[in-house]
């Protein structure tokens, strides 16, 4: 399984990206995998953003309830993380993961795709 990130930029504080994940070389159907967001701030150890399982339940970590939405297209093979009202420290590398549903390990990590807000 091969994951690929893409969407990142530059965006000032206040705006707005989408990001995606799409999967290629799946063993499974694509909605058989819960799908994680991934966050890395310079110099900080990789965090949790949110997560969308197989049948849409999506789950978030405090720091962007109510700013970022994820969301899951199963027929594109894609994930997507719409981030809203961004802040300088959601500066860094984002990447998404996939296991399989009810998992514990990753099948597949994707390299991250860089998102710098300016103040």
């Amino acid at each position: 399984v091969q994951l690929q990130a893409s969407g990142g930029g530059l965006v000032q504080a206040g705006g707005s990206l989408r990001l995606s994940c799409t999967a290629s070389g799946l063993t499974r159907t694509f909605n058989y995998y819960d799908m994680h967001w991934f966050h890395q701030a310079p110099g900080k150890e990789r965090e949790f953003v949110g997560t969308i399982d197989s049948i849409g339940t999506t789950r978030y970590a405090d720091s962007v309830k109510g700013r970022f939405t994820i969301s899951r297209d199963n027929a594109q093979k894609t994930m997507y993380l719409q981030m809203n009202s961004l802040k300088p420290e959601d500066t860094g590398a984002y990447s998404c993961a996939a296991r399989f549903r009810g998992a514990t390990e990753y099948v597949a990590w994707g390299q991250g795709t860089q998102v710098t807000v300016s103040s």
